[in-house]
């Protein structure tokens, strides 16, 4: 496993790291992600550490705290041979009287004494960002918390907050929990060169696309019964479905070539983007993880990730368009890929 710095921080995180909302299964949501109890998350976990993929991520309302009391159970006793990632704040917002009870609560469950990377999980309008983030600092200051990032913020949230930290002497926030896919580069137009500056690494959530890059959905043929989308499709990213075949298309051709799987072949491109820190994956089955662990230890060529490239293009909105395009914008202000 190649192990990367999160961000411009001194955490090293393993290139691909594990998403727990596969585990507990409750509500409509995460019981269609999966319903993996202790014993199937004690077993996730020891192929996940003897892969070197060290990094377990979750969030408060994965199913309802279930998803975090799960992983505690499961690193019972090897503790200190992983990282916790959680999030809070997506439900009741990031103030101090929520920040401070919410982490005491998370490491309760987690059955620990230390978060190594809380991040926040929406931004809180309602909240001035000063008070987020001195409430962050004393979390940092007593040890509960190793180091601090956003998740789901836009642009201007995330340099707002960075730019108070800077000016208040503060923690900085070293990651961005963020989609983006082969199917959702969004996060190319402003996020990526945000990260790049400020040194804020990508933790990338559903790097397949919210599902439809399994390799198991395809143009002409209907979805499979099996699929989680039949009750999760409206809750994740949109794709137009020319798009989605036309990537597909180009991830069977690339998969055949290099005798990978569909899914390996879009999690590797990921990998060698720009500002990228961890791909977080999940999995139902153990089956499903050491197909998604293949995704490690190769490269696609320059000219197969260049295929994908334009497979995958889409004209950003204004006012990111004019500098993908030839002339003076571009020349001022370069893309990162």
């Amino acid at each position: 496993m190649e192990y990367r710095t999160l961000g411009r921080s001194g955490l090293k995180v393993p290139a691909l790291s594990f998403g727990a909302g596969t585990f507990g299964g409750q509500g409509p949501l995460f019981s269609a992600w999966g319903d993996t109890d202790v014993a199937g998350a004690r077993r996730i976990v020891d192929i996940a550490l003897e892969a070197g993929m060290t990094l377990f991520d979750s969030a408060d309302v994965y199913s309802n705290g279930a998803s975090e009391e799960i992983l505690g159970a499961a690193l019972e006793g090897r503790r200190d041979q992983a990282l916790i990632s959680t999030k809070l704040g997506l439900n009741g917002g990031t103030s101090r009287q929520r920040l401070i009870p919410g982490v005491e609560a998370a490491l309760k469950r987690l059955r620990t004494d230390r978060i190594d990377l809380l991040q926040l999980h929406a931004f809180d309008g309602t909240t001035p960002v000063e008070e987020t983030l001195s409430a962050l600092d004393d979390l940092v200051r007593a040890g509960k918390v190793l180091y601090v990032g956003a998740s789901n913020f836009a642009g201007w949230e995330l340099m707002k907050s960075l730019a108070a930290a800077d000016r208040l002497g503060l923690p900085r926030y070293v990651a961005h929990q963020a989609y983006y896919s082969l199917i959702g580069r969004d996060y190319e137009w402003e996020l990526m060169p945000l990260g790049a500056d400020q040194g804020v690494g990508a933790m990338v959530w559903s790097p397949l696309g919210w599902g439809r890059l399994t390799g198991k959905i395809r143009r002409g043929q209907p979805l499979p019964e099996q699929s989680r989308l039949h009750q999760t499709a409206d809750a994740g990213p949109p794709v137009d479905d020319e798009r989605l075949y036309r990537v597909v298309d180009a991830l069977d051709a690339i998969a055949a070539e290099t005798e990978k799987t569909t899914p390996q072949v879009a999690i590797n491109w990921l990998l060698r983007r720009p500002t990228v820190s961890s791909v977080i994956i999940g999995a139902r089955t153990e089956e499903q993880l050491r197909q998604n662990l293949g995704a490690v230890g190769w490269s696609l060529t320059a000219q197969q990730v260049a295929r994908l490239d334009a497979a995958s293009a889409v004209t950003p909105a204004y006012p990111y368009y004019p500098y993908w395009r030839e002339g003076g914008f571009r020349a001022l202000n370069p893309p990162r890929v």
